[in-house]
């Protein structure tokens, strides 16, 4: 077997593979999905009936002259098209019933896993590309299942059907259009696995420009404020431009297909209607065998026509369908052990022994980190960018796993406790906050969804925001735009406060919570940090080191070490690192001025 075989044999035996995949996907409606298909297969039975009623109206007419039975064949005729119009209508509606309920439960069921999946995979793709694949690709599963096997198992005996019928009415002329089959076969074939290939192609391209468009519409201030419309503009038309070369070239091949096709049987009729023409004219056949004959030959024709269009619309669903169980088929990165149990309330004591770890086996981003922090007490982070301090405070969630060592919470290693009670356990209020679209009040119920209102209110006023809601449109309810783009970005900071009060965790991280915002802004983040830190063991990231001196104990980390640690005054007499970073931000201040 050449080496194009083996490939082609390989991508027909992958086509049959991935069918199957979407057919496991209707197992809970098999019962109804078998009753649409047999209504199908019966509606296409009623059809092959059709053709012959006709013969007889026929010859009823031109050869008996028998007005009676002509009356009665006629009536006969108009209740097979009604027999046939309701199995179908059965049919149909039952299978585009379980067609939009599996494609209602796959986005369920991806989507679900997307949340599932860890930081590692995210990181590695754009949000536009997934949100294609939930969309787009999905959609286009439907299309297997509801038109591949309940069409190919009505075409298949349609096509049985009509040949057995044309053998008994003239075996002669069926030879006929037995000679265009293979051809037609191969073409198919031919045709039918570049379609696939094109179809992944563009699904892949329209998950590029979904991409493109996201990324920019996401960052609209950005694109505004450096004046680049027109630069994003480009970029997303030669995103578009080349989905459209793509479907040019496979619409170019399918309507060629189809095409040649659609001259190689409307050829074969009229050597049916030359030839069976010639039958009648010698008394071999009736003019109403001949009209049944190409009847028939009409319906082997659509049947095989329709077959090559099927199969080009499931390698286009194959295609696409691949994208989506390749997103199933990726693993979360962090999973709970076998024996993990549920954490529950803690004291919030973290200790953290001999902790190694790296991005994808690359350069060691922490080397060998150990500290202890207390229940309740404040452990500062501080040194450099790019030292570490943002990838230690993901360890702690189990955002990633290390590659060597262990973080204790409260004597527990958190791989022995399942990820989300730990969780559950852990407040974040990170540089750049993320609010959802909606209202003030769902941002913050967002901390605890069963949260009554008295909670909510109190946990605004303790974060410093019950006064600035109240002065909205419609103050709890006021929709806030998208990622808070309605707040300043003290505000936002403020409802990101109160959704962590709302949580009420043992352990709390603190990245840079306070660097972006005016002195106004900071003053009355600080305060509300200060309510929310007390009796919370709190991890603080800091570059102002004004904000940390205060801190129980500070680490000082230098290329994924630490290298200093202490309280901020022993820190100031060991003349390191952190002394010298000190003076190079306070040389011209008397004082330092805040406590977080």
């Amino acid at each position: 077997m050449s080496n194009s075989e083996k490939k082609e044999t390989k991508s027909i035996k992958s086509l049959w593979l991935t069918l199957k995949e979407i057919f496991a996907l209707s197992k809970p409606y098999r019962l109804r999905f078998y009753t649409a298909t047999v209504a199908a297969i019966i509606a296409s039975a009623v059809w092959l009936t059709v053709p012959l009623g006709l013969r007889e109206l026929l010859d009823a007419v031109f050869e008996s002259g028998n007005n009676e039975l002509l009356n009665w064949l006629t009536i006969g005729l108009f209740g097979l098209f009604v027999l046939q119009a309701a199995f179908s209508f059965f049919g149909n509606y039952h299978l585009e019933w379980v067609g939009e309920r599996v494609i209602t439960d796959l986005r369920k069921k991806v989507y679900e896993h997307l949340h599932r999946l860890g930081f590692k995979f995210f990181a590695e793709r754009r949000l536009g590309e997934i949100t294609s694949r939930l969309t787009n690709d999905v959609g286009s599963i439907r299309t297997a299942l509801t038109d591949s096997l309940p069409q190919l198992l009505t075409i298949t005996f349609s096509l049985i059907g009509s040949v057995s019928l044309m053998v008994v009415l003239n075996w002669r002329l069926s030879m006929v259009i037995f000679v265009t089959v293979p051809f037609v076969t191969l073409a198919t074939r031919y045709f039918g696995q570049k379609i696939r290939h094109l179809s992944k192609d563009i699904q892949d391209e329209l998950a590029d420009s979904t991409a493109v468009a996201e990324d920019a519409l996401g960052a609209v201030r950005l694109v505004k404020a450096f004046v680049r419309e027109d630069y994003e503009v480009g970029r997303y038309k030669d995103a578009v431009e080349k989905l459209f070369t793509t479907a040019r070239r496979k619409v170019v091949l399918t309507q060629l297909f189809w095409a040649g096709v659609g001259i190689m049987f409307m050829s074969t009729l009229v050597i049916i209607f030359w030839y069976g023409g010639k039958e009648v004219l010698a008394d071999r056949l009736t003019a109403g065998d001949l009209v049944a004959f190409i009847i028939y030959a009409l319906n082997i024709s659509r049947s095989i026509s329709q077959t090559s269009r099927l199969y080009t619309a499931v390698n286009t669903a194959a295609g696409a369908s691949e994208r989506i169980f390749e997103l199933l088929e990726e693993t979360p990165e962090i999973e709970n052990n076998p024996n993990a149990q549920v954490l529950k309330s803690v004291d919030g004591k973290v200790v953290v022994e001999d902790l190694w770890f790296s991005y994808e086996g690359e350069k060691d981003v922490l080397k060998g980190i150990s500290f202890k922090a207390e229940a309740g007490k404040t452990v500062a982070l501080v040194g450099p960018s790019g030292a570490g301090k943002t990838t230690l405070l993901n360890l702690i969630p189990r955002f990633y796993d290390p590659q060597k060592g262990a973080i204790y919470v409260d004597g527990i290693n958190i791989q022995d406790v399942k990820f989300k009670s730990l969780r559950e356990q852990i407040s974040i209020v990170p540089q750049e906050v993320h609010l959802f679209g909606t209202t003030i009040r769902e941002n913050i119920i967002y901390g605890k969804l069963d949260a009554s209102e008295e909670e909510i209110i109190q946990a605004a006023k303790d974060a410093n925001a019950h006064k600035f809601i109240l002065q909205t449109d419609k103050g709890y309810d006021s929709l806030i735009g998208e990622k808070g783009v309605k707040l300043s970005g003290g505000q936002r900071q403020r409802l990101a406060i109160a959704r962590a009060i709302l949580k009420n965790p043992a352990i709390l991280l603190l990245d840079e919570a306070t660097s972006s915002l005016d002195s106004e802004s900071e003053a009355q983040v600080q305060e509300a940090l200060t309510r929310l830190m007390q009796n919370r063991t709190t991890f603080v990231i800091a570059h102002r080191l004004s904000t940390v001196q205060h801190a129980d104990h500070i680490l000082v980390l230098d290329e994924g070490k630490i290298v200093e640690e202490g309280t901020h005054l022993e820190l100031i007499e060991q003349k390191g690192l952190y002394s010298h970073l000190y003076e190079l931000q306070f040389r011209d201040l008397d004082e330092p001025k805040s406590i977080v």
